[in-house]
């Protein structure tokens, strides 16, 4: 199952990449870069910082950390989607950052590095997305150095009652609308929104945070329970 799921959203990723940044846009109603600026705000970022970037799409939230630490720090964004890759290489070059980033292909749940490498891993809006979650987090939890920071953030949904009907009528039928209308991706987008109603609540996220090692979890919901941003320390 967890390879149908993988190669499913394999699959997926690699359609619809170029047209991800523009339905992103459109989905989020504008706000997804300001989701990542709170997200970034709540790292605890030093100048010469060692960073992964884990399913790092097209590159957007790379970027951001890059041009946060000098020339001594460094960020790695990992994606299995060459497709998505090849979309984050050209925004690269296009804000001269090609000395701070480097991309490269991989398995969330497989990081091809070794223990203990990164004083923060960020992971944005691919939590869900990954075929074990747990395994990810697992994962994730290893390569960072002791003390070192996990910053999360993914889709939610929303608890109020009248929000929450809201935010089904929206992403249950209005984005595959928009997906299908805008860029002729119906299933796909589709597949995204359901990926974001399955996915576990904030609660449940910061429970998975606790089970797979992280220690001083802290959560904070965003856009009316919309989003939210988890983040945990691994212990010394």
């Amino acid at each position: 199952m967890a390879n149908d799921k993988s190669n499913q959203v394999h699959t997926i990723f690699q359609k619809i990449a170029p047209s991800y940044d523009k339905m992103n846009s459109i989905i989020s109603l504008g706000t997804h870069q300001s989701w990542r600026n709170r997200a970034t705000s709540l790292i605890k970022l030093r100048p010469n910082s060692k960073i992964l970037d884990v399913c790092c799409g097209t590159g957007d939230w790379t970027i951001k950390l890059a041009n946060q630490i000098n020339h001594k720090g460094h960020v790695t964004g990992l994606d299995f989607s060459d497709s998505m890759l090849t979309v984050a290489t050209e925004k690269v070059k296009k804000y001269d950052l090609t000395e701070k980033i480097n991309l490269i292909q991989g398995d969330a749940m497989q990081l091809p590095f070794e223990s203990n490498q990164f004083d923060i891993v960020t992971i944005g809006f691919g939590l869900r997305n990954v075929a074990d979650a747990s395994s990810t987090l697992r994962e994730m939890l290893r390569v960072l150095k002791p003390g070192g920071q996990l910053v999360c953030l993914e889709t939610s949904q929303p608890t109020a009652p009248i929000i929450k009907q809201g935010w089904e009528l929206y992403f249950g039928h209005i984005v595959p609308l928009l997906g299908k209308t805008l860029v002729n991706e119906q299933q796909e987008y589709t597949y995204l929104t359901d990926s974001t109603h399955n996915f576990v609540d904030y609660k449940q996220l910061a429970a998975m945070f606790k089970q797979a090692g992280f220690k001083q979890i802290f959560y904070r919901r965003i856009m009316l329970g919309a989003a939210a941003i988890h983040t945990g320390i691994k212990p010394q």
